[in-house]
């Protein structure tokens, strides 16, 4: 399956791989060389947790792998609607907001990312600058009018 990623998406990505096998990986060997070092494995706490961060460790590196390998990085369109990787200016009651609609691994809320499938992503998807979506929140039901589509 395709996941449609912004091109700083996809190098945050594959830095973030990178790292886990030059850096992360390595630390977790070495930790797992000095615990066993100690002797008795049964009884090694250090060593049974540095096999569980390990663990962890190669299942992160496994999932970014096929996330890099699935990802197309996203073009932006050129007829003003909403698509993933636009960058949305929005207008309420409450004051103004911007956004970029990002698939989920992306999602980032304090760096103004939102996900797709979020409500107010679904709610933004194919909609057009002057157009007003209505979302749900926890506290209740929200109103943006959509002022500019990048």
């Amino acid at each position: 399956m395709v996941k449609y990623l912004t091109r700083d998406g996809l190098e945050k990505l594959k830095k973030e791989l990178e790292h886990l096998k030059n850096v992360e990986r390595k630390e977790v060997i070495k930790r797992i060389s000095h615990a066993a070092s100690h002797g008795d494995l049964k009884e090694n706490a250090g060593y049974h947790a540095a096999k569980e961060d390990q663990s962890f460790i190669e299942g992160k590196i496994k999932s970014l792998t096929e996330l890099i390998n699935q990802a197309e990085v996203i073009e932006k369109n050129t007829d003003g609607k909403v698509q993933i990787g636009s960058t949305v200016s929005l207008e309420s009651k409450n004051g103004k907001n911007k956004f970029q609609i990002v698939e989920p691994e992306e999602a980032d809320i304090p760096e103004g990312k939102i996900s797709l499938k979020s409500s107010l992503g679904q709610a933004l998807l194919g909609k057009k600058i002057g157009d007003t979506v209505t979302f749900n929140t926890p506290n209740g039901a929200q109103e943006y009018k959509i002022t500019d589509v990048k």
